[in-house]
């Protein structure tokens, strides 16, 4: 009964987050096209995870003088809504006559069952979710311009500010110097970055990321819109990751281990200025 247990809650608990800078997860805004799927390239074959985290709001985008711009990975499955709500009303209806979630009633094991019978639900929405989902989602290749936007030509100088933006992130980040990272990143980052870094200090816990080093890395698409211009890079890069206590005892990561990640960076710069850093999603 143990062992079923605890099978139980390993399937229902939460993935572990990564510690640098974003924490694993797929955050930020990339313009109109926030909520379309950048196109695969040869670092990131499978395209990225879409946003969990953004400022840009889900029900459409409105670029300068432009129509709102709809939301299509935003809408429910109308299959997937139907099944919830059809297995979800014959397990509490079940519970209300005393036959259990699904016909068993509590005694003889019944509770045992009933953790097993709510797992196995939860297990099989999550794999009909990532399915049906991965069917409706817009193509990976071209996808749906926002309004106004027109394709921008990137220059080497460009590639060499992007691979080097990705160097001052991760070095502010793990100086904890929220200055530095409010240079390199946007207002809308910056507060992420903020937040994450306060998390870990309430934990008492410092995350250090060093030694990063670019192993590829491809221009995913680049456009212009209105006075902004966006450029989204696949990024596959290296680098020691590790998260210490507050006496520097090491508790997550390796101080002699290299860890590899891929991750797609969007960067957003006025015509003429800097490139800061927008978006960063995690790749599939």
């Amino acid at each position: 009964m143990l062992r079923m247990v605890l099978v139980l809650l390993l399937a229902l608990a939460p993935p572990g987050a990564d510690a640098r800078p974003g924490l694993g997860g797929s955050i930020g805004s990339r313009g109109s096209r926030t909520y379309t799927a950048p196109p695969a390239t040869a670092t990131t074959p499978y395209g990225a995870s879409p946003f969990s985290r953004s400022l840009t709001p889900r029900g459409g985008y409105t670029s300068q003088g432009g129509a709102p711009y709809g939301n299509r990975l935003g809408r429910p499955h109308p299959f997937l809504t139907g099944l919830a709500g059809g297995l979800l009303g014959v397990g509490l209806g079940s519970l209300l006559l005393g036959h259990g979630l699904f016909g068993n009633g509590l005694g003889g094991g019944g509770l045992l069952w009933l953790l097993v019978e709510i797992a196995a639900v939860v297990i099989l929405l999550r794999w009909l979710f990532r399915r049906f989902a991965g069917r409706s989602r817009p193509s990976m290749r071209g996808g749906v311009a926002g309004p106004g936007t027109a394709p921008l030509a990137i220059s080497n100088a460009d590639y060499g500010q992007f691979e080097q933006g990705l160097l001052d992130v991760q070095q502010a980040w793990s100086m904890r110097d929220m200055r530095s990272l409010s240079r390199f990143a946007t207002p809308e980052m910056t507060s992420y970055f903020s937040d994450q870094l306060t998390d870990l200090a309430g934990r008492n816990l410092r995350n250090v990321v060093s030694a990063v080093r670019m192993e590829q890395g491809d221009l995913s698409e680049a456009w212009r819109e209105g006075d902004r211009e966006f450029a989204t890079v696949a990024m596959r890069y290296s680098m020691v990751d590790v998260t210490t206590d507050l006496t520097g005892r090491v508790v997550d990561g390796s101080p002699t281990e290299r860890q590899m990640v891929t991750e797609l960076w969007t960067f957003v710069r006025p015509r003429g200025g800097s490139w800061l850093l927008s978006a960063i999603q995690q790749g599939r």
